[in-house]
């Protein structure tokens, strides 16, 4: 891509609120990213503070994450492991292809977060509505959080107290709706109420542990599997021809790492859009292995037969998947928040811009107005937890808003950011970068209505 020297849509004319909101929407970017402030002068290299090998490890621990967990249902949805890895491999080319896109588009546009570069790039109404995409994303994933937990606490509390597999809960504290709330109340919304969360590069270590042995353990069930653990039936084929596609929501879910990439680019030593390229497709490589040995192994372990969170599959009083759920759950409870937080900093932006206050005139509401958010949004999205026990229709739901972040929204880029160059002629690779842009605008269009019309006619009905 040829990189343009001035900033794209530079005029702010109809949003002065930007470097209010802007600061707000900062606080999207990775835990473990250092950035210089977006008015320094860029002046050569050295800027950011991260290596290019760190911004692998950025990347790879913002897209690995609880969403592993339904892979392996994902692929005994899309037809076996064959089906599942081609569809893995068709995607990744353009997951890839996104991330580079939203680093020229960030460097073009001299913005700092996904939300920054869209509004800069493609204007006013796509960026109003990536930040409700954002806003609604986090929302559904802060969900998905709490179900993992039930799900976790289950088995891990039916150990505890020796019932058999079949036997429902005996006693009210073992009630999965207690269970959820008391976990909730105690730890989750006390961190989820500061201004500032401090313990954010704690908890990205503690979800790649998490991750990485969770699928270890998957992998090493397979190769020496219990005598008890058989398979009920492998599909080696989709069923339908359209069932291929029930599985783009877990892939898009398991995979977005777009909205947190811009703010890694920056921070990099040498924010190249060459060295970006190299980065992201190291991480998502990475990514792909671990996607794929979870996926592949948990699916061949339990067949067509696997529960929609895997580890749910494995018996209660087995010792190494018990420190697994451990684990999910420490993850899950330090990433509940941050999810939140990034949450809350997209409405807090919005309420900004609509009410035209600057952020040093409403430092006095802001403490009572932030309040009011989190409780909310805890006890939404608690709510909704405890009557929607299945993750596969959270992620079913926004697996689609995840292809908004990976194919539509830096589509639309790609093709302004283009459109905006004054060239004489056109050359092919502009009109050949064109088409690639309007072809992920496409594709993410339908996957995301696809799968949403799927969630709510097949899933959510149910």
């Amino acid at each position: 891509m040829a990189q343009g020297t001035g900033s794209i849509n530079s005029d702010y004319k109809d949003w002065e609120w930007s470097d209010d909101a802007g600061e707000r929407a900062r606080l999207l970017q990775s835990p473990s990213v250092e950035t210089v402030p977006k008015n320094a002068e860029s002046q050569g290299n050295g800027l950011g503070a991260t290596s290019a090998l760190g911004a692998v490890f950025i990347v790879v621990n913002a897209a690995l994450g609880a969403g592993l967990l339904n892979f392996p249902a994902a692929f005994s949805m899309a037809g076996g492991v064959a089906a599942g890895i081609a569809l893995q491999m068709c995607m990744l080319i353009f997951i890839i292809g996104g991330l580079v896109i939203l680093a020229y588009c960030s460097q073009a546009s001299n913005e700092r977060t996904y939300q920054e570069v869209v509004w800069a790039v493609c204007g006013k109404v796509p960026g109003v509505l990536c930040e409700v995409a954002i806003a609604v994303y986090t929302f559904g994933t802060c969900i998905a959080f709490l179900i993992i937990i039930g799900d976790q606490e289950d088995k891990i509390i039916a150990a505890l107290v020796k019932e058999p597999e079949e036997a429902g809960s005996s006693c009210w504290y073992t009630d999965r709706k207690f269970t959820i709330s008391i976990t909730a109340f105690l730890l989750i919304l006390p961190l989820s109420i500061p201004k500032e969360i401090g313990f954010q590069k704690y908890a990205s270590s503690l979800s790649v542990i998490g991750t990485w042995y969770v699928t270890a353990v998957i992998i090493i069930k397979y190769i020496w599997p219990d005598k008890e653990l058989v398979p009920v039936e492998i599909p080696t084929s989709p069923s339908t021809w359209t069932a291929v596609f029930n599985a783009m929501p877990t892939i898009c879910f398991g995979f977005q790492c777009h909205v947190s990439s811009v703010p890694v680019f920056n921070s990099m030593k040498q924010p190249e859009v060459k060295t970006w390229g190299a980065v992201v497709t190291a991480a998502m490589v990475i990514a792909l292995f671990v996607y794929t040995g979870t996926g592949v192994c948990g699916f061949l372990t339990f067949g067509a037969g696997v529960e929609q969170d895997v580890l749910m599959s494995y018996p209660s009083n087995d010792i190494p998947v018990a420190l697994a759920r451990a684990f999910i759950i420490l993850c899950v409870l330090t990433s509940y928040p941050i999810l939140h937080f990034c949450g809350r900093a997209v409405l807090e932006g919005l309420w900004l811009r609509y009410t035209g206050v600057t952020v040093e005139e409403d430092v006095v509401r802001e403490r009572r107005r932030r309040l009011l958010q989190t409780i909310s949004w805890f006890l939404l999205t608690l709510l909704l937890a405890l009557f929607i026990p299945d993750i596969g229709k959270v992620i079913s739901v926004i697996g689609g808003l995840a292809a908004c972040f990976i194919f539509v929204f830096p589509g639309l880029c790609l093709i302004q950011a283009k459109l905006s160059e004054i060239q004489e002629t056109r050359a092919i690779s502009w009109w050949a970068q064109v088409s690639y842009g309007v072809f992920m605008v496409t594709l993410g269009a339908f996957i995301f209505g696809q799968t949403t019309a799927n969630a709510i006619f097949v899933d959510l009905t149910a």
